[in-house]
């Protein structure tokens, strides 16, 4: 007779056979791949070049002099005839100004757009490493759905075999076989076809959301089946790569350092209000002839004008203080902005251990002894010396710390990609995927 033994190992040598087959044939979606075409394809980093080619345009156009501006009119016009050449002060005037604006505002005000515009790069380095950070947790959803897919399937087929077993011994009124073995048998293979349901579910929600980054056509592509060397790695040096110095080199930190640098230049531009500002002008005059014929002369003017900002309490003082304010909030920020950081990368490097020690005690106990546990509870229940709902049970259990040893890989694997983001202006985390892409 073919024992439920026997039906076991033959269910694992023919699934392990037909997944081989299909790995071999399927293309893959590797995450290297997937992390160049979503740079590629970011339309953010675009638009951030059009901003920074537009700040520097405007820092020219901030540096330039303001318009002159002509005035054309007619002055003492005489109201009882109007008549042109009636009184000799009556003239037709054009007129030009040239404004100045106060001591080095212009130099400044370009300073700070060219400021701006330099932050620019650091918004897009700190946008592709966000960029890979995201894409590599998506494929990683993609992955621990897959692989629990994969194995869920493949066990299935097992507790087919051990609903027919038990259904054959049931009929044959042998190996002790009951009505609720059938029963608990089928009861398993619903439970299995819900997870299942459950985990295609959750493989079509991320395929879709990945998609936004790459595409829909290219997300219907398995994902590679081992996971990227990269990611399975333990960062080296982490405590040097988590202290302040090396914090200070992440975009996000220079980020707020460029900001910083704009708010000083605020700052000078806030002083400039104390200074006059100058205009000079120039007036043409034409005459008409006098009412006898007589020519007159026309008449030329010139001035140069300034305000007095003497009256500075409520207005100059006010703004200076307002962007001093400012200037010291931006450095606070810088600070607040580099223990973030810091905290986050920590904890990830925490939890990356703490997944480490899980992981290894999976691997080295927990699996190897529950997988014991089926076998003798099957060799037990083959031999008419144990029960079926506990072959089954040990079974699912089995099956169960697979799954959550899947799980546990993955979520170590997106602690990774957090930290090496976290970590982005470190030497090691330079060299990985997060700066795949350059300008």
């Amino acid at each position: 007779m073919l024992t439920l033994s026997r039906f076991m190992k033959f269910a694992v040598f023919g699934t392990l056979v037909f997944t081989s087959t299909l790995s071999w044939a399927e293309p893959k979606l590797d995450l290297a791949g997937v992390i160049d075409s979503a740079i590629e394809n970011d339309p953010w980093l675009s638009q951030s070049v059009r901003m920074q080619e537009a700040l520097l345009e405007e820092s020219i156009s901030e540096g330039a002099l303001p318009d002159p501006r002509i005035n054309i009119g007619a002055a003492n016009l005489p109201v009882d005839t109007f008549d042109t050449g009636q009184e000799a002060m009556t003239q037709a005037t054009i007129g030009i100004t040239q404004r100045f604006p106060r001591g080095d505002s212009r130099q400044l005000a370009s300073e700070k757009k060219a400021r701006l515009a330099e932050v620019q790069p650091f918004r897009r380095e700190n946008r592709r490493a966000q960029v890979v950070e995201t894409v590599t947790h998506l494929w990683l959803d993609i992955w621990r759905a897959q692989q629990s897919i994969h194995l869920i399937e493949g066990n299935r087929g097992l507790f087919e075999q051990l609903s027919e077993v038990a259904e054959a011994g049931y009929t044959s009124a042998s190996a002790g076989s009951r009505q609720q073995d059938i029963i608990r048998s089928s009861l398993e293979l619903i439970r299995l076809d819900d997870r299942l349901t459950a985990l295609h579910a959750q493989l079509a929600t991320s395929r879709e959301t990945l998609g936004e980054w790459i595409g829909a056509e290219r997300v219907q592509t398995p994902v590679s089946k081992e996971l990227p060397d990269e990611l399975q790695s333990t960062p080296r040096n982490w405590r040097s790569e988590t202290d302040t110095e090396a914090l200070v080199r992440h975009p996000s930190v220079r980020i707020t350092e460029q900001l910083i640098d704009a708010r000083a230049v605020d700052v000078d531009l806030a002083r400039q209000a104390y200074k006059p500002e100058w205009s000079v002008s120039a007036q043409y005059g034409y005459r008409d002839r006098a009412p006898n014929g007589e020519d007159r002369a026309d008449l030329f003017s010139v001035g140069i004008g300034f305000d007095l900002p003497l009256f500075t309490g409520n207005r100059q003082d006010r703004r200076l203080n307002a962007t001093s304010a400012r200037l010291e909030a931006a450095r606070s920020e810088r600070v607040l902005k580099t223990r973030e950081l810091q905290a986050k990368a920590r904890a990830a490097m925490a939890r990356i251990e703490k997944l480490d020690e899980r992981i290894g005690l999976y691997r080295q106990s927990l699996l190897p002894q529950m997988e014991e546990q089926a076998s003798a509870a099957l060799t037990a229940y083959d031999n008419d010396d144990g029960d079926f709902s506990e072959a089954v049970r040990a079974r699912i259990d089995e099956l169960n710390a697979q799954v959550e040893l899947i799980h546990l890989e993955a979520d170590r694997a997106k602690a990774v990609a957090s930290f090496r983001y976290l970590t982005a202006g470190s030497p090691e985390s330079s060299s990985s995927l997060l700066n795949r892409s350059q300008d």
